[in-house]
């Protein structure tokens, strides 16, 4: 593994225990500048993990509580009238300033504040009464979204879902790891001991060198009949995106990074498949009604798919 990222796994787990794929599943999004999903029941730790990885990689951050009265201008800012300068001042939103944007429980606001985020999370920018505003480099939107208690809920539109690289799943801990998280909370907070291991320096040009990972030809190929069978399976009715391949190709260029390689090999492609689309299609009616989930499409896409030659 990347000596660099073994030490940020280090830190990090002082907070989250028993989840090193996650961590390295969400440590790959950001080497790429790629937003996250996380999508889990309540108390399992989503908030933990995107606070502690701000604090580690010493990226500045901001958390926003998603809730029916956040408006649009809360994300990206407004202009406010200066009678003594007669015109109008920029006042920044949630966005502004900040390398990670944690959106707790980003379904429980409206679509349109959802839709706010779109050019903040696509172009890296806001537009404002006709202004521009670069944000930061690098920037990356962590949302949670809870499965459990639909009321009050607004469904993420395709369009924005397509917008997240990695959708991930925390899950519950392992007997082990609970009891080691309760004990660790007895009389402090180990998130309040986490110190930073790299900087918004470091990440850039981790970054920079994710970029410049080989990827073999046959490679790409293999990455684009992946998603070809995703369209052509009869239990989907919207398969992966063009979008969708090229965040495939690059996840798995992060994967091979964060092992201590600078070339992609099949298997990158492969632990990374699900992850990078199983948001990113939409299944029949048939196929829903049946109980089919993405993950057993997107397995039989894999086992129907030849893999490339070796690569040297």
């Amino acid at each position: 593994m990347n000596p660099e990222i073994e030490k940020v796994l280090s830190e990090i787990k002082k907070v989250i225990k028993g989840k090193d794929d996650v961590i390295l599943h969400t440590i790959m999004a950001i080497l790429v500048d790629g937003h996250i999903l996380l999508d889990d029941i309540p108390g399992v730790g989503k908030t933990t993990l995107a606070v502690t990885l701000g604090k580690t990689l010493g990226l500045k951050y901001n958390r926003v509580q998603f809730t029916p009265d956040v408006l649009p201008t809360d994300i990206v800012g407004f202009s406010m009238y200066n009678k003594a300068t007669n015109d109008f001042r920029y006042i920044p939103g949630a966005v502004n300033g900040v390398n990670i944007l944690l959106g707790d429980e980003i379904n429980r606001t409206s679509s349109k504040t959802q839709s706010a985020l779109l050019e903040a999370m696509e172009e890296r920018q806001v537009t404002v009464d006709g202004n521009t505003y670069p944000l930061e480099t690098p920037f990356v939107v962590i949302a949670t979204q809870n499965h459990v208690g639909a009321a009050g809920t607004q469904l993420l539109p395709y369009a924005q879902l397509d917008r997240f690289l990695l959708k991930l799943t925390v899950g519950y801990p392992d007997f082990d790891s609970q009891l080691e998280i309760m004990k660790d909370r007895q009389t402090d907070n180990p998130i309040d001991y986490v110190k930073p291991v790299l900087t918004a320096a470091n990440v850039l040009k981790m970054q920079h060198d994710v970029r410049n990972v080989r990827v073999d030809d046959e490679i790409l190929r293999y990455i684009n009949r992946l998603v070809f069978e995703t369209r052509e399976d009869e239990d989907v009715e919207v398969g992966v995106s063009p979008r969708g391949a090229i965040a495939l190709c690059a996840t798995a260029k992060s994967r091979a990074y964060v092992l201590g390689r600078d070339y992609v090999v099949p298997e990158d492609v492969a632990d990374v498949f699900n992850l990078v689309c199983s948001h990113r299609i939409v299944l029949s009616q048939k196929a829903r009604f049946a109980g089919i989930e993405p993950e057993i499409v997107l397995h039989n896409c894999i086992m129907k798919t030849e893999l490339p030659y070796a690569v040297k």
